[in-house]
């Protein structure tokens, strides 16, 4: 054991020695790996950050929460032409599923319209996300509310002229003043703020209730009608805790075909999307990103394992002399390939970390620049990082480490004179 440990200490001290001895070519044959390990562990640590910023957008939702419809989360073997022919969901037909299927925890009619104008006495606020929802679009959310409350069902179902704000939008609007209470503008109409949501923090894609405005459906469903198609209609239904997912889903289905009056031969003009299928979509995604990351970035480590091997094979051919004379002390054959295998090990380790501390740089940097969004580098990828690297230094350095350990000694000391 203490030979070999010396011998580690040795081979460290060639490679230093090559380093400093040697600094364009050897940083020049480093470069290549300190690039493939930044190319890989940047890739995926940016598709962990980016599955961690949308993973946590939607956290506050259960995994089977079911979005219907007309269009589907992921791809349909339905064709395109007929799909874009399928009706929007309706707020009779929200109607039907709170009140007829069963297990139903929550259910909620929400509207996707375009962003927004607020206004309060001298205040505006712009690009302001409308949540047109009801009431029970509260409890799927879970929402935290800092002060005030939620519109209430008699609210939601008359479209009382009420404002739940977020956060962001209620400190640029009041400031430090108290904003219960207080009437605000949209969509040329006063409406009273009756609560405001606790802070989120914005994520990459925004979708941060932070700047949201939410308000009864109906209100904007009297305004706006329920046959404009520059909105977007869903029905969004949470189950009771423990109901089969499934058997749920298939009840919903059909609760709605009858209600559409479909017959049995009919496909359905409906999507019943389930959250759990929408995370195992953004699964698949970063799943294909970071293939897509380990091939472009294999290239890199292929031309680094190559350098390395060029600067041991070098390194073998300065040191011949070094080596014969080994042999002749009695150096047995196992350590000659041992001493400039650790060697290669040790230039593709020093690569491999100076491309894992520029990625941790450039993780630092990213998010001090981009507030709503944190630059995860995980601990496993700056291990897979310094393993990878190992593995470069082996394959790269065993053909050089051979080599040199079949050297004949006598051999080698003449070709060193």
């Amino acid at each position: 054991m203490l030979m070999y440990l010396r011998l580690f200490k040795e081979s460290f001290s060639f490679a230093i020695n090559a380093l400093k001895n040697n600094k364009l070519r050897t940083f020049l044959s480093l470069l290549g790996v300190t690039i493939g390990i930044f190319s890989i562990i940047a890739v995926l640590a940016a598709v962990d950050s980016l599955k961690k910023d949308i993973k946590g957008s939607i956290s506050s939702l259960d995994n089977s929460t079911l979005y219907i419809m007309r269009f589907s989360f992921g791809p349909s073997d339905i064709p395109q032409w007929k799909r874009q022919q399928f009706p929007d969901v309706t707020y009779e037909e929200f109607q039907f599923i709170e009140d007829r299927i069963p297990d139903v925890e929550a259910a909620s009619y929400t509207l996707n319209v375009k962003q927004e104008t607020i206004k309060y006495d001298g205040n505006t606020v712009e690009n302001v996300e409308i949540g047109a929802v009801t009431s029970g679009y509260y409890d799927i959310e879970s929402l935290q509310i800092a002060e005030g409350r939620f519109f209430n069902a008699s609210e939601s179902n008359s479209g009382s002229p009420v404002v739940v704000l977020g956060d962001e939008i209620a400190k640029s609007l009041f400031g430090q003043f108290d904003p219960i209470g207080k009437i605000v503008r949209l969509y040329g109409r006063k409406f009273t703020v009756i609560g405001v949501l606790e802070k989120e923090g914005s994520g990459l894609f925004g979708g941060s209730k932070d700047t949201a405005a939410l308000l009864p459906v109906n209100f904007v469903r009297r305004l706006l009608g329920d046959n404009n198609k520059m909105v977007f209609p869903a029905i969004v239904v949470k189950p009771k805790s423990g109901v089969d997912l499934s058997e749920f889903n298939a009840v919903v289905t059909q609760g709605l075909r009858n209600f559409r009056g479909l017959k049995a031969d009919e496909i359905n003009n409906f999507f019943v999307n389930e959250l759990q299928g929408f995370t195992d979509l953004i699964d698949n995604i970063t799943g294909q990103l970071n293939i897509m990351g380990w091939i472009i970035s294999g290239f890199s480590l292929l031309v680094g394992g190559f350098g390395i091997a060029n600067i041991m094979f070098v390194s073998v051919k300065e040191r011949t002399n070094l080596i014969g004379i080994q042999k002749s002390l009695g150096a047995k054959n196992r350590f000659i390939m041992f001493q400039f295998l650790f060697e290669a090990v040790v230039l593709a380790v020093i690569g491999g970390l100076v491309g894992l501390v520029l990625v941790w740089l450039i993780s630092l940097l990213m998010t001090q620049l981009t507030d709503s969004f944190e630059f995860v580098l995980s601990f496993g990828n700056m291990v897979l990082g310094f393993i990878l690297s190992t593995i470069i230094g082996l394959v790269s350095g065993v053909i050089p480490a051979l080599s040199a350990s079949r050297l004949d000694p006598v051999e080698a000391i003449r070709t060193g004179m």
